[in-house]
């Protein structure tokens, strides 16, 4: 397993989503963000749309391996939202999002239970709309190419990305084509293997330094 399976994931973009249960609207809206401040402004900017409404619940889990969390009840009994949402971020081994859930009000008491289950579905239901971003560590390695060449290589490595747990970077021009791709290190030793077989010998990737990047699930 690489180290890319050591980090939780997170969303590519804000999800919204609505349950009905007697006659009750939970309406989830579940949003990528990169700190607790920008979570914070997300609760506080739903808040405001949903003023008239009598709760807006919160969770969020921020940091890179999703060691900060807070969650909120906003009036409803102690433990029926917040948590539950949160559990929910947890099971899907996520970070760097938050939840916030808006209820109207139906004229029906669900009860704790009712309560735990609407709340935890509407997120569990809104994320399964979600793309996930998964957080790997990863090796910068560039390939210097003609630029003749240059269209050729990037399928191949499109193709090679895609089959080994790696992402493209950014494509230079200047006097060749310097291709950058974010690969696992234990896929290091096979991308020199193909790529020497792809160019006859002729090209070698330059190994560079790690980071986290992030990469389309």
């Amino acid at each position: 397993m690489s180290a890319a399976s050591s980090y939780p994931a997170t969303i590519a973009a804000p999800v919204e989503h609505e349950i009905v249960i007697k006659r009750s609207r939970f309406i989830a809206h579940v949003e990528p963000v990169a700190s607790v401040d920008e979570a914070d402004a997300v609760i506080a900017r739903i808040r405001k749309q949903a003023w008239d409404a009598g709760h807006n619940c919160t969770a969020m889990v921020t940091g890179l391996r999703g060691d900060q969390a807070r969650s909120s009840d906003d009036g409803e009994p102690s433990g029926t939202a917040g948590m539950p949402m949160l559990e929910v971020l947890r099971r899907r081994e996520l970070t760097d999002l938050v939840a916030v859930v808006t209820r109207y009000w139906g004229g029906t008491k669900l009860g704790a239970g009712g309560l735990v289950r609407a709340y935890s579905s509407a997120v569990s239901e809104a994320l399964d709309l979600a793309a996930l971003v998964r957080r790997a560590s990863l090796t910068r390695v560039t390939l210097e190419v003609p630029h003749a060449d240059a269209g050729r290589y990037d399928n191949l490595l499109r193709e090679w990305t895609a089959r080994h747990g790696a992402t493209l970077g950014d494509t230079i021009y200047e006097a060749a084509a310097t291709l950058e791709l974010w690969v696992p290190a234990d896929g290091l030793d096979r991308l020199h293997d193909d790529v020497a077989a792809a160019s006859a010998g002729a090209l070698t990737p330059h190994v560079g330094g790690e980071r986290i990047v992030d990469v389309p699930a």
